[in-house]
């Protein structure tokens, strides 16, 4: 096992904000990592409450801290105090990671990255000129929607309990998207609908790849949003849930002969970006992994 190190005067300071931020999870994946690395670093999580992340991003400032990554409520709340913002984060309209250089901050955002990432780490490939549907219309459903439509696939049918939150999600990005796309032969049709709608099983049973967003999946006990049977063999099912490892719909598409990828790669892979932005080292991912077990 690495030893700890010790923490002095030159250890610098990455960290993570949130309200709740005690069931974070980040700071023992990532701390395992600057160890295994022999970086004197120390990652620290930071209870920020709503009202507070102004004084927050000034009291990073001022100590000097290198690095944070930002997890709810504060996706959104950050944007106002950055100094610059990539073109995913800005696309996808929240931040989870900033870096402090020279008194100024940088905003980006890792989950979509990160997601492309784990589906690649399994062998498997974006379904370039494919079709895909995405469950759930939150953060982490912006992110991915995002990431796949910049990664070329053909259609995206964000589904989700209330429906009409799914709707403005696709024209929102449609419009943002296609911004990005005028100089590209390539057009992704973003569609949102209900749970319920008449479409989405066809939508299912005809995608290359089909993603679960909705944290219901942390309950074992809560009905599948979709129907088994929509599922076909040649679907990779990707749930980015990742407590418990093997959600009730990754057993269930198991079960029907797909190609599935749990939620732990994607936690990994996204922290591992943001450890190799604050400290120029690429960290060891199965480190990171086996700290996550």
């Amino acid at each position: 096992m690495d030893k700890l190190h010790t923490i002095t005067g030159q250890t610098r300071i990455v960290g993570v904000i949130g309200a709740p931020v005690s069931h974070s999870r980040s700071p023992q994946m990532h701390n395992a990592a600057l160890t295994k690395a022999g970086l004197d670093y120390i990652y620290v999580p930071f209870h920020v409450s709503e009202d507070a992340v102004a004084e927050a991003m000034k009291g990073f400032k001022a100590l000097n801290v290198v690095g944070i990554n930002v997890t709810l409520p504060h996706k959104q709340a950050v944007i106002p105090f950055l100094t610059s913002i990539s073109r995913e984060a800005e696309l996808i309209g929240a931040v989870n990671t900033l870096s402090f250089v020279d008194g100024e901050i940088h905003g980006e955002n890792t989950d979509a990255p990160g997601f492309l990432r784990a589906l690649e780490e399994t062998g498997a490939s974006v379904p370039v000129g494919e079709d895909v549907v995405v469950l759930g219309a939150g953060g982490s459903a912006r992110a991915i929607v995002v990431a796949l439509a910049l990664a070329g696939v053909r259609s995206v049918v964000i589904a989700n309990r209330t429906g009409s939150k799914a709707v403005g999600l696709a024209e929102e990005l449609s419009e943002k998207i296609s911004e990005q796309e005028e100089e590209s032969e390539h057009k992704t049709i973003l569609k949102g609908m209900g749970l319920q709608d008449s479409q989405l099983p066809d939508a299912v049973k005809g995608s290359a790849l089909l993603v679960n967003t909705a944290t219901s999946s942390m309950d074992t006990t809560h009905p599948l949003l979709i129907q088994p049977d929509w599922l076909q063999p040649s679907t990779i099912v990707y749930d980015i849930v990742y407590t418990p490892p093997m959600t009730t719909l990754l057993t269930t598409a198991a079960e029907k002969g797909c190609k599935i990828v749990g939620g732990i790669g994607m936690l990994v892979h996204q922290g591992a970006i943001a450890f190799e932005r604050w400290t120029g080292v690429e960290p060891c991912v199965n480190t990171m992994r086996e700290a996550l077990s």
